[in-house]
């Protein structure tokens, strides 16, 4: 991998890992095409417990965001209170009162995914649409994540590469490669194939989490390497999901690049990925009974026209 040209580099994983047809000119589930009924019935045989785990973190106003990019923390602001009905304000009858509240965020401030309409590579969207007509100031036209809502569910699986390969956190800057990956897997005794949910845990919001957010949004992050793109393509993956805010390690692997790992995984592979999951709790289970894989829901909300959605995911063991 030649450090100084991040441009060729793309072009040659978008090459190598295009999934352009594979579902028809009309696709606009990318790799959830992979999540299967048989899948999600997979997924469903492995409740045994009934334990369940959010995998979200909490949407409030001391979250990670520091205004890069206009993102900013969620704004929670009540409309009708207990005060107002304990003061007769409302105008219901007989004695009912009421609260209502209003939530305004970015989408991608928190626990979300990013849609399909969320990153281009040199004007091309997903299936190699024209990005200019497919994602205007109106939305995403043709793959708005509510075209997602009911199809993410089925089988999970978390690959602890902290725990596994770093002894519980991973440095910033670490670039988790394919040899981490299946490393980890082996090492919880699971599998990762077609139409898996796969989660990755690095330990970098659990440091966050001790230590203070610091730069955990946007800042330098352990994280996937560019390297794993062929694996990410290979193991016909349905989605994947980290405890960072970028996914892929930070700083990037090539001089004067920014995130080229989505560049190619988004808009060719079709790749569902999720951020800034909080996966501590699940983490800690999993070790405890030495299961790594678990029902998992995560459908994300169904705005229409947005490239990305906040989201509660749920694993159930």
């Amino acid at each position: 991998m030649n450090r100084a040209d991040p441009e060729g580099a793309v072009a040659d994983a978008a090459e190598a890992c295009s999934n352009w047809g594979r579902w028809g000119a009309d696709d606009v589930l990318g790799t959830l095409n992979f999540l299967t009924e048989a899948k999600r019935r997979e997924g469903a045989a492995l409740i045994r417990r009934g334990a369940s785990f959010s995998l979200s973190q909490r949407f409030d106003a001391n979250g990670p965001q520091k205004g890069w990019r206009r993102r900013t923390n969620p704004v929670h602001t009540m409309l009708d209170t207990g005060t107002d009905a304990a003061a007769g304000l409302q105008g219901f009858p007989h004695g009912i009162g009421g609260a209502d509240d209003v939530i305004a965020m970015p989408l991608q401030c928190s626990t979300q995914w990013d849609g399909l309409g969320h990153i281009f590579d040199h004007g091309k969207a997903w299936n190699g649409r024209d990005a200019a007509t497919t994602v205007t100031s109106e939305g995403d036209l043709v793959t708005g994540i509510e075209h997602l809502a009911a199809h993410v569910a089925g089988r999970g699986v978390l690959l602890d590469v902290g725990r596994v390969v770093g002894g519980g956190e991973l440095p910033d800057g670490f670039a988790i490669t394919e040899t981490h990956l299946t490393a980890t897997a082996e090492a919880h005794g699971v599998q990762v194939g077609r139409g898996d949910i796969v989660l990755v845990r690095t330990g970098q919001l659990a440091r966050a989490k001790r230590d203070g957010w610091g730069d955990y949004a946007g800042g330098p992050a352990p994280g996937l390497s560019f390297t794993t793109a062929s694996w990410l393509h290979r193991t016909e993956i349905a989605a994947i999901a980290t405890d960072t805010w970028g996914f892929e390690v930070r700083p990037n692997e090539f001089d004067h690049a920014f995130q080229p790992l989505h560049q190619v995984v988004i808009p060719h592979i079709g790749l569902l990925v999720g951020e800034m999951w909080d996966l501590d709790a699940l983490a800690e289970d999993c070790a405890a009974h030495g299961v790594h894989e678990f029902w998992l829901t995560a459908a994300p909300l169904p705005i229409t026209g947005a490239v990305g959605s906040p989201v509660n995911p749920v694993a159930v063991k």
